[in-house]
């Protein structure tokens, strides 16, 4: 099952994306308007290869795990949009905006 949802971030809305995958924890993804946080599912070096802003977190099962997880990597694009590795999620997604 995929579902849809919107997240807030500060006093703006991100779009949370989860899927549900058999005999795992869920995908987790939140897209802001220059980036993404993402669970460890995704690539962070697939995403450096596209050239867009990504940060990477771990160990998470809901968007609210994503929001308050230590960002584990981010790409160089969003690490020149002020993200970093040991911020939160959420103040990852802060910067995307």
């Amino acid at each position: 099952m995929i579902s849809v949802a919107q997240v807030k971030v500060g006093n703006k809305t991100c779009l949370g994306v989860r899927v549900e995958l058999p005999d795992s924890p869920p995908l987790l993804l939140i897209v802001a308007e220059k980036g993404f946080v993402m669970c460890g599912f995704l690539n962070i070096e697939a995403a450096e290869r596209l050239g867009v802003a990504a940060a990477m977190v771990s160990g998470v099962k809901t968007f609210e795990d994503v929001l308050n997880a230590d960002v584990k990597s981010a790409t160089s694009k969003a690490k020149g949009l002020g993200v970093h590795p040991g911020m939160r999620g959420e103040e990852a997604l802060a910067h995307m905006l």
